[in-house]
């Protein structure tokens, strides 16, 4: 059986049927379009509506996701007119022979232009950790530069953390998961006993002080599996939607429950959303499952 690896590298050289195929698997990337969700969870409070733009999997880099491509991004999402404004992991890749990682200041700075009345705010994804060479050698003693790059453009991110917010004053909760991947890429033998993840979804939910919503954003979206219906909403990335989908089935799917996560609105104890994302992961291809922006209307349909 090829990996997903691959089975990416084998899209990218050879297409899945000829040339016409390749021509638009390499130019789906540069393509963009805004996935629209309307849903009312259980349970959710009568008369909040709250619409929530969503940005998973930037992966900047020239020459498909550029610091110009990002700033139109920022533009489309703004132009949204969304409550508020997530950013849901996988800012930064590492170097390879079709790409070249746009420097941390830059994409940071283009994010920091997003606006939203209730605010931007952000988690890391496992390219944050794994991607990041001092993290590596230091074993995870370090800081993600990802982290200090939005944190130093006034992006709070959320490891393990809780805010609550208020849309027409009916409270509700953020509540950001911290990467269940983060350490996998240190050997075992060096990570000093520490788990795979660091992840801890009992320890961010009890900082819930109250029986307003909550909306869990959690890069990798398997955890949605012990998710408790204490959540209204779940919001994840991570999984490019395989990158190749077709006829609503992907191939390869970054999970461990396959298509079950691959992309899309998922019903589990909560309401579940894995965006398609935005970058590219391993080769510049995408089939069947274009950079999307992803609009949340919860509470009501959405008439704009």
């Amino acid at each position: 059986m090829i990996s997903r690896r691959q089975f990416l590298r084998i899209a990218a050289t050879l297409g899945a049927a000829g040339a016409a195929t390749v021509s638009y698997a390499f130019a789906e990337p540069l393509g963009l379009r805004v996935t629209r969700y309307d849903l009312t969870p259980e349970r959710w409070p009568d008369g909040l509506k709250l619409r929530i733009a969503a940005l998973a999997d930037l992966h900047a880099s020239e020459p498909y996701m550029g610091i110009d491509r990002i700033r139109s991004i920022v533009d489309q999402t703004n132009a949204l007119g969304a409550d508020v404004i997530v950013l849901l992991g996988d800012y930064i890749c590492r170097p390879s022979v079709w790409r070249e990682p746009v420097p941390p200041k830059d994409w940071a700075s283009a994010l920091a232009q997003l606006r939203a009345p209730l605010g931007v705010h952000a988690i890391l994804g496992n390219h944050e950790f794994w991607d990041d060479r001092a993290f590596l050698q230091a074993r995870g003693g370090v800081v993600p530069f990802a982290k200090r790059a939005l944190e130093d453009v006034g992006i709070p991110i959320y490891e393990n953390e809780v805010v609550q917010l208020r849309k027409d004053g009916k409270p509700f909760w953020l509540a950001g998961l911290g990467d269940q991947l983060a350490h996998m890429m240190i050997p075992r033998r060096l990570r000093q006993g520490r788990r795979v993840g660091v992840d801890d979804l009992t320890g961010t939910l009890a900082k819930v002080t109250d029986d307003a919503p909550v909306i869990l954003l959690a890069h990798e979206p398997d955890i949605a599996v012990r998710v408790p219906d204490r959540v209204s909403l779940m919001l994840s990335g991570h999984t490019h939607g395989g990158q190749v989908r077709l006829f609503g089935w992907s191939p390869l799917v970054p999970s461990d429950f396959g298509n079950r996560f691959a992309y899309g609105h998922v019903r589990e104890k909560c309401d579940v959303i894995i965006s398609g994302g935005l970058g590219c992961s391993i080769a510049p291809v995408r089939i069947g499952v274009p950079p999307e922006i992803v609009l949340v209307t919860l509470g009501g349909a959405d008439k704009a």
